[in-house]
């Protein structure tokens, strides 16, 4: 086996929608008030609903660009690769970076449909979700067969609508949601609570992953303002680890031990000590806790619940014995900042070349068609979706990977003298376009 021979599904992508997004999938009335895909005077291009202004953020599309025009940049269509919002594209993009399915995060209505929980009349926000669920399944995963895996969202603010949503969705054939880890953020009650019984009894009874994608509760915590943008980045992935704390206290784990939880984007090299950790406190600490894993250690629950993702994690791969497996995937986060696209397989190959052909196989395709219940080789013989096969695909339908350069807003100032760049450079510049997106909304 050498890298050509890969088969690789990645379990973390994003799509940016693009302007039409609803226009098949709501009445005339019901478009009227759904999100609005506009243009700005200088070309820039963001989102309104309900009051809430919703810009392109650089860092979710700089796929194909410049490693030194990294920033807030592009913030428009033109700027980024057509890949980014053309789900035809999408597929050339795929092919040419040995990708043969993908499960794709949004981005305007957040990773958890985050926009619509904020907005005030939640009666449209339930009507517009569903459609951007319709969107998702019929129209953007619909058009390529087999070479994505579904992911809805829900209206976890009214519950009876979720568990409607979780029916609809999986006879669509979807199986999996996305969700906030924190819910508590969204003015929810806690993943603790009796509220949500009803859903985990759905998902279950569905046989739906529950995917908790980074950001999207808990943030990533900056030290400062002064704190180099790195030191941001560095931590973003572990970020995860305080939802995943809570989420493997939940009693429902015990209750339903079929339940399934992905950690997007997550990375699985803290994760053994993360386990090391969990097992050493519950061990220290339950007898005034009360706590309880029916009679299992916390690391047994972890690895018998949650999927851990990668994306360049060579000592995570190295120290798999640590970890479960069976509960690991990849992914390649296209079209993020941190997308090795289109070297994917380069840098896969790198970091899995000590496993066996058994394990290969599991972290790079077979674990996700078990996890996601996604038959991959339903649509597609195995020797059709390779690496070798999808490249020698998109050589010949011409797809043209040459880094693009593009102007855009940057960290820095023009004129200003070459400095780390920090956080709070980042913070002025989501605050200058906030208050501009508050000027438009108003």
């Amino acid at each position: 086996m050498d890298k050509n021979d890969l088969v690789i599904i990645s379990v973390d992508d994003h799509v940016t929608e693009p302007p039409d997004m609803f226009d098949k999938h709501l009445s005339a009335a019901d478009l009227k008030t759904a999100p609005k895909f506009c243009v700005d005077e200088n070309g820039k291009n963001y989102w309104t609903y309900q009051g809430m202004f919703m810009p392109s953020v650089g860092l979710n599309a700089v796929v194909g660009r410049l490693p030194e025009e990294y920033g807030m940049e592009p913030s428009s269509l033109e700027e980024m690769r057509d890949g980014v919002y053309k789900v035809d594209d999408r597929v050339n993009d795929m092919n040419a970076n040995g990708i043969a399915a993908s499960l794709n995060f949004g981005t305007c209505v957040g990773f958890d449909g985050g926009r619509f929980h904020k907005a005030e009349d939640k009666s449209l926000s339930l009507i517009h979700l569903r459609a951007y669920n319709d969107w998702h399944v019929d129209e953007w995963c619909g058009a390529h067969p087999g070479r994505f895996i579904p992911c809805g969202i829900l209206p976890t603010w009214d519950m009876k609508a979720t568990v409607e949503e979780i029916n609809r969705l999986a006879k669509k054939g979807c199986t999996a949601i996305s969700m906030n880890e924190a819910p508590t953020s969204q003015g929810l009650p806690s993943i603790h609570n009796e509220y949500w019984e009803p859903m985990w009894k759905a998902l279950v009874e569905n046989d739906m992953v529950t995917c908790l994608h980074i950001g999207a509760g808990h943030p990533a915590p900056h030290a400062s303002m002064d704190s180099p943008i790195e030191a941001w980045i560095t931590t973003m992935p572990m970020s995860v680890s305080t939802g995943a704390a809570d989420w493997l206290n939940l009693e429902a784990l015990l209750k339903y031990p079929n339940m399934k939880i992905a950690l997007s984007e997550s990375g699985i090299g803290w994760i053994p000590y993360f386990m090391e950790r969990a097992d050493f406190s519950h061990a220290r600490h339950k007898a005034w806790t009360n706590s309880g894993f029916g009679g299992l250690k916390p690391s047994d629950i972890f690895k018998r619940h949650f999927m851990s993702c990668f994306i360049d994690d060579a000592f995570g791969l190295k120290n798999l014995d640590s970890l479960n497996e069976d509960m690991v995937a990849y992914e390649c986060d296209y079209p993020h900042s941190d997308t090795l696209w289109p070297e994917v397989p380069e840098y896969l190959w790198k970091s899995i070349q000590h496993l066996t052909e058994a394990q290969i196989e599991k972290v790079t395709n077979g674990n996700a068609m078990r996890f996601f219940n996604f038959d991959l080789f339903k649509h597609f013989k195995r020797e059709d979706v390779t690496v070798g096969a999808l490249r020698a695909k998109a050589a010949a339908d011409g797809v043209d990977t040459t880094p693009k350069s593009y102007s855009g807003d940057k960290p820095l100032a023009d004129g200003e003298a070459k400095r780390r760049v920090v956080s709070g450079d980042l913070m002025k510049m989501f605050a200058h376009h906030a208050q501009n997106g508050a000027n438009k909304a108003g």
